[in-house]
């Protein structure tokens, strides 16, 4: 069983390694697609994504990089889906 373990261990940087080219891709497939900028909160999503798994992985005795990597993959998924609200209300200060 702790074989296992140890795969998994050594398999987890390369699984999130290549979930998050495929985000890339993806997205900029998208992009070059819509021909439209469209601001969101992904580098936002992965700040507070790192932080998350820092700590996570501090908590469940795993190791930190992997923890790092899994919050940055899970930030960039999940601000990449929220868009932010137009705000050209005319202000500019």
């Amino acid at each position: 069983m702790s074989s296992i373990y140890m795969f998994a261990g050594a398999a987890m940087p390369w699984i999130a390694l290549g979930l998050l080219l495929a985000v890339f891709c993806v997205r900029a497939a998208c992009r070059k697609m819509t021909q439209k900028k469209k601001d969101d909160y992904s580098s936002e999503g992965m700040s507070i994504g790192m932080c998350f798994g820092v700590a996570m992985a501090t908590a469940l005795h795993i190791n930190v990089g992997i923890g790092m990597m899994l919050g940055l993959l899970l930030g960039l998924a999940m601000g990449s889906s929220k868009e932010k609200e137009d705000e050209s209300n005319g202000s500019d200060l």
